[in-house]
């Protein structure tokens, strides 16, 4: 079996604050005088129900890590760990999600904490082998007004190469507000030439995956996986040509499946979704990159061919240059090719 670390990719669904290592937010604890619960630093991966208990659980432990983030040097740190760690794991193109309004009070605004995980991403390019570009997400715990704001920001720094935003999302707790009322705000970033990629489909089911669909018009959909319990919301994915950021430890630790063998990989694949693999919070749950691709080939019995065949669609789903695109295709293949 091939070398999966070798493989080319890229990863279009990692949080800001869940891509950090343990050994920087024990330090970041430390410095600051924070006391963590103990549940993230064993460093076992969460396993929690999929209900609104477990959410609540999920969402807490990921505040009180967020709560360690307070500086701009804090933040650059945590861009260039998460484009070394994707380096490492064959990653030429990482676009990190990232809610500026959480680290705004820390650095002077919403303002200066996008154009810090800008900058951040351009010189973390630039050391690193992986392109990092930006995907700005708002809440679905705040008002729709809010994810208008980000959205007009975002649109300030629109682009497709590193160090630039090249998505507008909507994260959180799926069962929380009314997903209608975030369309203006996906407007205003497709306008700008922003990719719409809202979470979607993890939580709640087909219908809810439709929902998404018609008022906010994804290009890609942050999970999808529960698309698979309907065919005809599947097959609409399909038609419309929308990638779904499958993430599958992530499936698990949230509890929506029992394990990743249950995750429908196979099913969205053998239906002709456009699949990207991606870590979503490997600071919570645990498991990286590679590790997503290792549950595709020993728990789904995916193929090298299939897997290179994964990495394709992760490419042709990023935001990266056409030219980005072509050097990281022509990589699968030379990874296929090699004895």
């Amino acid at each position: 079996m091939r070398d999966l670390a070798t493989l080319p990719k890229a990863h279009l669904h990692l949080h800001f604050t869940g891509s950090m290592r343990l050994e920087t937010l024990r330090e970041l604890a430390e410095g600051y005088g924070v006391r963590l619960p103990h549940a993230l630093l064993d460093g076992d991966p969460l396993r929690l129900p999929a209900t609104e208990r477990g959410w609540f659980r999920f969402q807490r432990l990921y505040d009180a890590a967020r709560a360690c983030v307070r500086s701009e040097a804090d933040m650059r740190r945590i861009v260039l760990e998460a484009a070394q760690d994707d380096d490492a794991e064959g990653s030429g193109r990482l676009e990190i999600q990232v809610d500026p309004t959480s680290y705004a009070p820390f650095v002077g605004g919403i303002t200066p904490a996008v154009e810090i995980v800008l900058d951040a991403a351009r010189s973390a390019s630039a050391a690193t082998g992986t392109e990092v570009a930006v995907v700005v997400a708002a809440s679905r715990m705040r008002h729709a007004l809010d994810a208008r704001t980000l959205a007009r920001l975002a649109a300030q720094y629109a682009g497709e190469g590193p160090g630039e935003v090249v998505g507008f999302g909507l994260s959180n707790d799926e069962r929380r507000g009314d997903t209608a009322e975030f369309a203006r705000a996906f407007a205003i970033a497709r306008r700008a030439g922003l990719a719409s990629v809202p979470h979607g489909g993890e939580l709640l089911g087909p219908a809810h995956v439709h929902e998404v669909v018609e008022a906010l018009v994804p290009d890609r959909l942050g999970h999808g996986v529960r698309s698979a319990e309907d065919r005809r919301v599947l097959d609409d994915l399909v038609d419309r040509g929308i990638a779904l950021e499958v993430c599958p430890a992530s499936n698990v630790s949230l509890g929506v499946y029992d394990d990743a063998a249950q995750v429908p990989l196979g099913t969205l694949v053998d239906a002709g979704a456009r699949v990207a693999l991606g870590a979503d919070d490997p600071l919570l749950f645990g498991s990286r990159l590679v590790a997503q691709y290792e549950i595709a080939r020993h728990e789904h019995g995916f193929s090298d061919d299939d897997l290179a065949d994964l990495a394709r669609s992760s490419i042709r789903a990023s935001q990266a240059s056409h030219a980005t695109r072509a050097r990281l295709l022509a990589g699968v293949d030379d990874w296929l090719a090699a004895a």
